[in-house]
């Protein structure tokens, strides 16, 4: 039988995360390869760059990147990801929300901090924490 009326209780707080709240802001620059899980992008469908080509790339973008302006810079022209148009900035994000990888990497960082690469299932990656 349908009431109509609404058994829903108002929560008493916001919700909070698993890990307190604590949000992490980072760009990245994503090199795909032919073992990514979907190798494609906005650049090259397919992608046909075996991974120790896209490591290879990565490692020379990184030796080029002397500020935050050059990471956006390169970011915005070769990433792999549809957060290039945005310089690599993934904007704010909390544990669990992320391959676990490149959470890990993320949260070690301090702001202004530059990865080494970083393997995920989408590919290799730098990341810069920029909050």
């Amino acid at each position: 039988m349908h009431s109509g009326v609404s058994q829903w209780e108002f929560p008493d707080a916001p919700a909070k995360a698993e890990d307190g709240g604590k949000q992490v802001r980072a760009s990245h620059l994503l090199c795909k390869h032919t073992e990514s899980r979907r190798p494609a992008s906005w650049r090259e469908d397919p992608i046909t760059r075996s991974k120790k080509e896209a490591l290879e790339r990565l490692n020379g973008f990184a030796a080029q990147i002397q500020s935050p302006e050059d990471f956006a810079r390169i970011a915005t022209k070769e990433s792999d990801c549809s957060s290039a148009r945005k310089g690599g900035d993934l904007g704010f994000f909390g544990r669990g929300q992320m391959q676990k990888p490149f959470e890990e990497a993320t949260f070690a960082l301090k702001v202004g901090e530059m990865s080494g690469v970083v393997d995920t299932a989408s590919g290799v990656h730098i990341i810069l924490r920029t909050g």
